[in-house]
């Protein structure tokens, strides 16, 4: 569990070879590219990559494909991007221009057909058409002072009003007809017809190439990459000069290629006023620790990797809050129906070992509470002997989690500790974790009677208070030191709430196991009231009730397994947020045929 270093490379070569450097860069793909062009964000625009997967959606969902064209020496994958999405564009300008003349007829219909006179012949006096209710109609002798009713029908009266100006004291907005008259639109409604059906002729021809384009997508995607980073490269007519960022260990690979293609090479670490992107390593089977860190934040380069910590914590929060090995074995039997499927996909056989981890701890500290799916076996029973824990008894509950919560906060101030060189950096947290873990003991004092533990808790919360108030800031003048100091110490509340904030662990295991027993008495109760058919509705209750419970469980498990990781632990841990390394490389195999 680490960030990995990065350096900082530099290609400069000659104008001519940097499409050739971008290409076998792509295929390298170990370097994110920094912009050097003015104007240019530091992340490729991925916009352009979208071209090829619209092209492919847009010959997909045509319901008559073509027979398909196998032999590949007859295909083009730029040309057949470049004319489908035209034809997609055209259709869909067509028929945007159809539904306008559709509605523009329809609304003309009331006034007949006819032909506007020119400005001149009309001594540049305006038509203006209003569509007004039969009780407004009042309103129009008062605002317009030369006007016509052309029509009438059950709810309004079709008027036309003359002037040189729009009339502003209309009671209704008015009806625009444009200049063009109503035949004129019908014809022209014709032509967009036919034009909309050529190019669905034309979009039925293209299917043909459906099979081969779709190979081609990673294709098709890389290209317009690599012509959207084209542009973050400085570049002028006789010389061009790339810089990025890789991973420490793939230099001597860069400086190999480098010397081959004769371009010039040079690697340096990261600088003070360096932000180098972030990649995170760790092994397999704690990768899934990755994306919930990502969920919420990337940790900066300069911090700690918490995939591990991260992983294994929302593990035991989400199983203590679902609290029931009935229903972690439910996930289990789900994660094995679909054990199969999720290898298909990178994301999927990431997740794998993160899902059956959640299942196993489900189904081990439900069996530590003794609930399987509400049901508390008898004590002399096998399963009987693995119920040590009481989620009823609130006192041993709260101070569980009061206990996982200290440790959980004090483990992100030691690991923020760790990663400063200087020893009095490291200060500040260490104090921290004395002002927690002496806090945590002074309450344990007065209901545990254990010698010294008091003085001890004073002295250890004291000793904490001092190395946060002369080390927060240690840089700084005596008097700025202290301020800074007494600053840090108003976080002692924060402190305080953030530790109290893991009850929430017992109140929601609590809650899923006290719904998970009345749903059994209620389906007992009915089953008793009514037999024979009170079984069928007891097997309802029993089926929806502990499906309703299962997802609320999930839900909880994980807003809150995320929550206690995410906000009480990176408050403490991570303060720092950085970017994520996003390497210029090549698609990986797509799942779209899949």
């Amino acid at each position: 569990m680490s960030i990995v270093k990065m350096h900082k490379v530099t290609f400069i070569g000659m104008a001519a070879d940097r499409d050739h450097l971008l290409a076998d860069l792509q295929k390298i793909g170990c370097v994110q590219i920094i912009p050097l062009a003015a104007g240019n964000s530091a992340i490729p625009d991925t916009a352009a990559t979208a071209g090829a997967r619209e092209a492919l959606k847009f010959l997909r969902t045509f319901p008559r494909r073509r027979r398909q064209v196998l032999n590949k020496e007859q295909f083009d994958a730029v040309e057949v991007e470049r004319r489908t999405l035209e034809v997609r564009n055209r259709l869909h300008n067509l028929k945007e221009e159809r539904d306008f003349l559709i509605k523009r007829i329809q609304d003309m219909l009331p006034w007949g057909d006819f032909k506007l006179p020119p400005l001149e012949e009309m001594g540049n006096l305006r038509l203006w058409f209003y569509v007004v209710p039969h009780k407004d109609m009042p309103k129009i002798r008062t605002s317009a002072p030369v006007w016509e009713i052309i029509r009438r029908d059950g709810r309004f009266c079709y008027v036309i009003v003359v002037n040189e100006e729009e009339p502003s004291a209309m009671p209704v907005p008015r009806v625009h007809l444009g200049y063009k008259t109503r035949h004129q639109l019908e014809a022209r409604l014709d032509d967009v017809e036919l034009a909309i059906e050529d190019a669905h002729a034309e979009r039925a021809y293209l299917t043909r190439w459906h099979d081969l384009f779709s190979r081609d997508l990673n294709f098709l995607e890389d290209r317009a990459v690599r012509q959207s980073t084209a542009a973050q490269v400085y570049s002028n007519d006789t010389a061009f000069a790339l810089q990025g960022w890789a991973p420490t260990e793939r230099l001597p690979e860069l400086e190999d290629y480098s010397k081959q293609q004769a371009f010039y090479f040079e690697s340096a670490a990261p600088a003070q006023e360096d932000n180098p992107p972030t990649l995170m390593r760790n092994p397999s089977w704690l990768s899934a620790g990755e994306d919930l860190v990502t969920f919420y934040m990337t940790p900066g380069y300069q911090t700690w990797d918490p995939s591990g910590i991260v992983f294994v914590s929302f593990v035991i929060f989400f199983a203590m809050i679902l609290a029931d090995a009935g229903y972690g074995a439910v996930l289990g039997l789900i994660l094995m129906l679909s054990w199969r499927k999720m290898g298909r996909s990178s994301s999927g056989r990431r997740f794998r070992p993160f899902l059956l981890s959640v299942a196993a701890a489900s189904v081990g500290i439900g069996a530590l509470f003794g609930s399987y799916f509400g049901v508390i076996p008898p004590e002399d029973s096998l399963l009987g002997r693995f119920h040590v824990l009481e989620i009823s008894d609130t006192n041993r509950m709260m101070l569980i989690s009061v206990v996982i919560g200290v440790f959980h906060i004090a483990l992100a101030n030691i690991m923020n500790a760790h990663r400063y060189q200087h020893w009095q950096d490291r200060l500040p947290s260490i104090g921290w974790i004395g002002v927690i873990c002496g806090g945590f003991a002074l309450a344990l004092s007065g209901s545990i009677t254990l010698p010294g533990l008091h003085t001890s808790s004073i002295a250890l919360m004291a000793a904490g208070a001092l190395l946060i108030l002369w080390f927060t800031a240690p840089g700084e003048k005596p008097l700025i030191r202290l301020l800074h100091g007494l600053e840090g110490l108003t976080r002692l509340s924060g402190a305080l709430g953030d530790v109290l904030s893991y009850l929430r662990l017992f109140a929601l295991g609590l809650g899923s196991a006290s719904l998970a027993i009345e749903f059994n008495r209620m389906a007992a109760s009915v089953n008793e009231s009514y037999p024979g058919i009170g079984l069928l509705f007891a097997l309802l209750i029993l089926v929806l009730g502990h499906g309703i419970n299962l997802a609320l469980g999930i839900t909880s498990g994980v807003i809150h397994g995320l929550r206690l990781n995410v906000i009480e632990f990176f408050n403490w841990g991570l303060k720092e947020e950085g970017t994520l390394y996003k390497p210029f490389k090549q698609a990986e195999d797509n799942l779209w045929n899949r």
